[in-house]
């Protein structure tokens, strides 16, 4: 009996610290309330699986991919659900209990935990170069979303859609004095002018995120005579287009990528967040966990070719899905017909 109350009382100890590392759903009862069947021993936080070395020399064969996570499907929902919306006071709401992979990455880029990528390069708007990792966003030193305005304004280009809002007659509403209703003003370089309204700020949700690309590497380590594969790249993908009154697109012009994350980067957090499992309650995983053991549907849209073209660009429909599957089972077949004689 002394040996579970200290199980207890050291697992509530755990947890705080976990939470305030973690920032997640972590489940910490009041005291003398456990939620559940047993005392769970475990630490919220999990130390995270390294890389196995790998030398250049080791590596006879390489190839690299990009694919599309379509969270329609029903195998990629544990990375869709729960969503998360905002009020109608601005307030993120979250699931309290476990969170979608979106809620992950938005939650800890905002505070500065996750660098982003521009898709976009900044010199040249027509170089669509995000996975190459070149033009990072991240806060100053020891700021976040909330302490470093230039960052907050990055985010908000990323992550959001502000709309200017408008008087009836058409013209930008400007900001009054709550007691005179007059018009507020202020003076910018040496020039007198009204105050604006603060801009309708539309964030990016959980279910606004229809795909996930990756960047991965495939190769051969002769060392270990393994074919093995390394991610090096996600991004969130929506759609584009205009938005109604109530955030619903009413025109589609098609996707497009928000940013860029840098893969191993990103697993730093995801080991310490749990996706849900449908079959059983006991045995949950983490994202880590899930896109090591490629439990995830996917399919490939380009691999590195002679003119760096996207399947999309020379085949269409089921000839492109089946163009994925020729390139997947290629890479299956390397191996395969390395050991047989």
């Amino acid at each position: 009996m002394k040996q579970l109350l200290f199980s207890f009382l050291f697992l509530i100890f755990l947890g705080v610290n976990a939470q305030e590392i973690n920032g997640g759903p972590v489940n910490i009862p009041a005291d003398g309330v456990i939620d559940g069947v047993y005392i769970q021993e475990h630490t919220p936080t999990k130390r995270l699986v390294p890389y196995e070395f790998v030398r250049e020399s080791d590596v006879m064969f390489s190839k690299r991919v990009w694919r599309t996570i379509d969270l329609r499907e029903k195998i990629n929902h544990t990375l869709y659900y729960p969503f998360d919306y905002y009020t109608g006071g601005g307030l993120w709401v979250k699931n309290t209990t476990r969170w979608s992979l979106w809620t992950v990455l938005k939650h800890h880029i905002m505070k500065g935990d996750l660098i982003m990528y521009d898709n976009v390069n900044p010199n040249d708007f027509g170089a669509l170069d995000g996975d190459l990792f070149k033009y990072p966003i991240y806060p100053a030193p020891g700021k976040n979303f909330d302490t470093d305005s230039l960052f907050k304004n990055e985010v908000l280009r990323l992550m959001a859609t502000t709309t200017t809002k408008m008087n009836a007659d058409g013209t930008p509403m400007m900001k009054t004095d709550p007691i005179t209703g007059d018009v507020l003003r202020r003076t910018v370089n040496g020039v007198e002018e009204d105050i604006p309204e603060d801009p309708e700020v539309k964030w990016t949700c959980s279910n606004d995120i229809i795909e996930y690309r990756l960047k991965e590497d495939w190769f051969f380590d002769k060392e270990r005579s393994q074919l093995d594969v390394r991610i090096l790249g996600i991004a969130p993908v929506m759609y584009d287009g205009d938005r109604d009154k109530e955030g619903e697109f009413k025109l589609i012009k098609g996707k497009k990528i928000l940013f860029w994350l840098y893969f191993p980067h990103c697993r730093f957090v995801l080991v310490n967040y749990n996706i849900y499992n449908p079959k059983n309650d006991a045995q949950w995983m983490s994202f880590d966990d899930l896109f090591n053991k490629r439990q995830f549907n996917s399919t490939i849209y380009k691999q590195s070719n002679t003119f760096d073209r996207t399947i999309d660009t020379y085949k269409s429909g089921v000839d492109a899905l089946y163009e994925s599957q020729r390139i997947t089972e290629e890479l299956r077949n390397f191996e395969h017909d390395l050991w047989q004689f």
